[in-house]
């Protein structure tokens, strides 16, 4: 095996197994460098037993899906584009969560509401991935610029503070601050725009085929694909191996400073 490539990953052909020089990485960051401690249902059904309430956490997780779901189609990137804000978009999905499980005491569904999302900036529903911190250390380390592209709202920048993971970016490009959301491309050519980089010398780093691998590669940028799953994904076939991590910490090893 090569020794800079992971276990699980291949020479690809065109690089003949020489790093990639970079001047900026950009990074998704949910299921990418942080996830959730728990399911949401656990979250909610936690949140309604304080409210005095009992509501399964399965159902609760269902319900959220489907809410989650229609919300987003009926009003993508937060109903920006339909005057809301991204803060009431999610205060819906929470409400029509619950009413969906069976609750409809108008006296607590927005209070619940408003704590939830409020909870969610902080440390006790995140963790880390495995070697995340490690892993933006060392291509900090080596100079790269770093920035974030994530469809996200305007918690982020918050969440990554309380997490401690925003030392490590220029700077935080939410959907909600782009206007646009992950795969569109402006998104990241507003990225690239920002850090003045050409798309060649910067590449994007993701677990989302659509989103984040394929979405970048379609700006001219170089992307990797984090494979965060044991079994086989759907688009395996359509990456190069030596474009997969198996895990973050694989990163570095391929990249050096453009």
């Amino acid at each position: 095996m090569h020794p800079l490539l992971c276990k699980g990953q291949h020479r690809h052909t065109a690089s003949a197994g020489e790093m990639l020089k970079l001047r900026l990485l950009t990074w998704d960051v949910k299921d990418t460098l942080l996830r959730l401690r728990s399911p949401v249902g656990e979250s909610y059904s936690a949140e309604a037993q304080a409210f005095g309430l009992r509501v399964e956490a399965g159902a609760l997780s269902q319900s959220f899906r489907r809410a989650y779901e229609a919300h987003s189609k009926r009003f993508p990137n937060y109903g920006l584009d339909k005057g809301l804000s991204s803060r009431q978009w999610w205060l819906d999905v929470v409400t029509e969560t619950f009413r969906l499980s069976g609750v409809h005491e108008e006296r607590v569904l927005l209070p619940m509401a408003e704590k939830l999302y409020q909870d969610y900036t902080q440390t006790r529903n995140w963790e880390l991935l495995p070697g995340a911190r490690e892993t933006l250390g060392q291509c900090q380390g080596k100079g790269i610029r770093m920035a974030v592209v994530s469809n996200f709202d305007r918690r982020l920048q918050e969440i990554l503070v309380r997490n401690g993971l925003h030392q490590h970016f220029e700077f935080t490009l939410s959907s909600e601050d782009a206007g646009c959301a992950k795969p569109d491309r402006r998104i990241f050519l507003e990225a690239l725009r920002i850090a003045g980089v050409a798309p060649q010398l910067a590449a994007h780093v993701g677990d989302h085929y659509e989103n984040d691998y394929k979405a970048a590669r379609e700006v001219g940028m170089h992307s990797f694909l984090l494979r965060t799953a044991a079994e086989p994904a759907e688009w395996e076939m359509e990456v190069p191996k030596d474009h997969i991590l198996p895990s973050l910490s694989c990163l570095p090893s391929l990249i050096e400073k453009g």
